[in-house]
């Protein structure tokens, strides 16, 4: 058990949640450009490195379980409202309530994205999702905000999201090695279903900000830097 990457999934969302007490979230372009750089760069290590491993260890039925998670996404979209992409002003809708929906969404999308990291390349897909959960606890923290939930009960939904990733892992890690339960032979299909929503929520990240999907140049220098970074680590592999 490599305790370190469970602190560096933690601090990275948790930051990324109390960020909200400190910087104006009218500033989104930081936000999208990071964004930006975390999908190209998960996008690229799925692409390099997850993809080729299942289909390497079964045959290609496997699609139809990468095919179902990348379905799987777009149905909790409808009750996260895309924070998983950084999205914040379109969640709340004019309601002042406690956003069950988005919170139970995001908090489940966090601990599928702690499973793969006990097999394969998982410190470069350990560093994608760091980066990546930075902007979406921000904006599940602006969300909460902005539906008058108190400042204390931001900061323990802040801590219950951060824990998700981590449990995942742990869950994950349990199964790979046998000690929960007899199902290591269904580790690589629960491996493809989180690969269906990784290219989901990279593909998405990488597109939807773009008017007429045209990049800026920030953002271009952005994604090539995110995929310039994946490669380097799949050539010194």
């Amino acid at each position: 058990m490599e305790y370190w990457k469970l602190i560096v999934l933690f601090s990275s969302c948790f930051v990324g949640g109390m960020s909200i007490f400190f910087f104006q979230k009218e500033n989104t372009q930081r936000i999208k450009l990071l964004l930006s750089f975390s999908g190209a760069y998960l996008f690229a290590i799925t692409v390099l490195h997850l993809i080729p491993e299942v289909y390497e260890a079964h045959d290609h039925n496997i699609g139809l379980f990468i095919l179902g998670g990348f379905l799987f996404q777009i149905i909790l979209e409808q009750f996260s409202d895309g924070i998983e992409h950084g999205h914040v002003h379109s969640a709340t809708h004019g309601h002042h309530h406690f956003p069950y929906g988005i919170m139970v969404s995001l908090c489940l999308h966090a601990f599928l994205e702690g499973m793969p990291l006990t097999q394969g390349h998982q410190n470069e897909l350990l560093f994608g999702i760091a980066l990546h959960h930075i902007p979406a606890a921000f904006a599940l923290a602006s969300v909460l905000m902005q539906n008058k939930v108190s400042k204390n009960m931001i900061v323990t939904m802040i801590v219950l999201f951060s824990l998700m990733s981590p449990l995942g892992y742990l869950l994950s890690n349990g199964i790979s090695n046998g000690s929960i339960g007899d199902i290591d032979a269904y580790f690589d299909r629960i491996m493809a279903v989180v690969i269906g929503i990784f290219l989901h929520i990279s593909t998405t990240i990488l597109f939807e900000s773009s008017v007429d999907h045209h990049f800026n140049k920030r953002k271009l220098i952005a994604v090539l830097s995110g995929t310039a970074i994946a490669l380097a680590g799949f050539f010194l592999h």
